[in-house]
């Protein structure tokens, strides 16, 4: 279950608690997808975790204004976790950042990042990046979607 958001001060919107929390696509509609822009990017969202899923990925990540309270995000973050994910199925638009990932927002309208590399702003991966607040700089939390159960996933998957 995704926890409600919290106030952090100093931050614009209220955020995810501090932690990394499992959530189910059906989870994710349910809480963030409110609004016309917010169900076009839940929709990019789940084309790109489809493409993932069908190059092996078992896990992606989400960050960013999406999984916050702010009324009309601009994109989501996500990154995915590389473990088992067979890089010749693997779609280029993923090791694509050129131009700040514009490639990536056009086509899903979020940017993903592998989730074991190394975030240059803190010298560290992007699952410890992400759940930092970029306003102050606390701790926040993140969404963990397992695509391997996922039910919005399989079901897409199969057919």
């Amino acid at each position: 279950m995704i926890p409600s958001l919290v106030t952090l001060s100093g931050s614009p919107w209220d955020v995810l608690p501090p932690g990394i929390y499992p959530a189910t696509f059906a989870e994710i509609e349910h809480g963030y997808a409110y609004n016309e822009r917010r169900r076009f990017l839940f929709a990019g969202l789940i084309d790109a975790s489809l493409h993932l899923a069908k190059a092996g990925c078992q896990i992606v990540f989400l960050d960013g204004s999406y999984v916050s309270a702010k009324p009309i995000p601009g994109d989501y973050d996500a990154c995915w976790d590389p473990v088992g994910v067979d890089f010749t199925k693997l779609d280029p638009v993923f090791d694509d950042f050129d131009n700040g990932r514009a490639n990536q927002k056009a086509r899903f309208g979020g940017e993903f990042f592998p989730s074991t590399l190394m975030s240059l702003d803190i010298g560290a991966v992007f699952t410890e990046f992400f759940q930092i607040d970029r306003f102050t700089g606390k701790k926040k939390g993140i969404l963990r979607i397992t695509l391997s159960t996922d039910e919005t996933i399989i079901r897409r998957m199969t057919s």
